[in-house]
């Protein structure tokens, strides 16, 4: 049985940090490309990042490129995403999820397998 289970939201102050993490069970990280996606309320579900199951690299949106950055921990099965800076703007449900394609270095919602459950980031003062 594949789980994936996102920790590590809460509420933040304007210029704050957070660590999100990701942990998966069930299947290999070697094998699926894993991302990390957000919500806010109203809007379509967005990419952030998408780490290479192969090489490992690092892929970030332009719109968090500079301020997020994503890892992967192959031996405890679990994958982050740091989150600096923080915005009013980035409050939203994030959301881990894994795929086994990848186009152009992101990893497509349309073809996520699996999803974790969600954890809410709020930005506020």
């Amino acid at each position: 049985q594949v789980q994936l289970v996102e920790s590590g939201g809460g509420l933040v102050q304007p210029g704050g940090s957070l660590r999100l993490s990701c942990v998966v069970s069930g299947l290999n990280l070697g094998t699926y490309a894993i991302g990390w996606f957000r919500q806010a309320p109203g809007k379509e579900r967005e990419g952030l990042s998408c780490i290479s199951p192969t090489s490992g690299s690092a892929y970030l949106a332009p719109s968090v490129e500079g301020r997020f950055t994503t890892t992967r921990d192959t031996a405890k099965s679990t994958a982050y995403l740091q989150m600096n800076a923080l915005k009013p703007e980035d409050t939203a449900v994030y959301y881990c999820g894994v795929t086994l394609f990848t186009v152009q270095d992101m990893c497509p919602k349309s073809t996520v397998r699996y999803w974790g459950q969600g954890t809410q980031v709020t930005v506020s003062s």
